[in-house]
């Protein structure tokens, strides 16, 4: 399989993934440059996201690898950023991810591939798209975390309007899902 442009950003968005882990395990308040780096390495992971959709899209590279990699890469991107940024113990207090927070995130897409996964397996295949409401939660996903960062002064009311879409998005999947579900056994 060659790949194209599209899918070698996505690749090159995953292979960012231990950069960013490092950088933000690694950090302490008298290491700031290590939070400055993650700041730069998930802006980076994000232009990446941007850049593979617009050429897939405007250069006719969609393929079904890429229709695999691009949200594999996102998923494992923001999962990894909302654990570790968790687990940081060296952020300032305001600054914190609660667990609760963390378990929507992750409970969110866990739901969304097992769904796709056993569509998947009734159906023989799998022509789900990313709905309104789950690209502005992933673009959301991704604010909170460079507002986090950043050290945002509004970090808390971003947060909470993530979690608020993050659920809305999750029951909107699960509400399609259910439909595609049951076309499925009605043939």
């Amino acid at each position: 399989m060659i790949l194209n442009l599209a899918n070698k950003l996505s690749i090159f968005r995953i292979l960012l993934i231990p950069l960013f882990l490092a950088s933000v395990m690694y950090y302490t308040p008298d290491k700031d440059y290590l939070r400055l780096l993650a700041i730069g390495i998930f802006f980076l992971a994000i232009l990446s996201d941007i850049l593979d959709g617009y050429i897939a899209r405007t250069r006719g590279l969609r393929s079904k690898a890429g229709a695999f990699l691009d949200p594999l890469a996102d998923k494992l991107l923001l999962i990894t950023a909302y654990l570790c940024l968790s687990f940081v113990k060296s952020l300032p207090a305001q600054f914190k991810l609660a667990p609760w927070v963390v378990i929507i995130v992750i409970s969110r897409d866990a739901i969304i591939v097992l769904g796709s996964a056993i569509i998947c397996m009734v159906e023989g295949k799998l022509n789900i798209s990313p709905t309104i409401l789950g690209k502005i939660t992933t673009f959301l996903q991704m604010v909170t975390v460079l507002a986090l960062l950043s050290q945002l002064k509004g970090f808390s009311y971003i947060m909470h309007t993530m979690v608020f879409f993050t659920v809305l998005s999750g029951l909107d999947y699960i509400r399609i899902g259910s439909r595609l579900f049951n076309e499925a056994g009605a043939h």
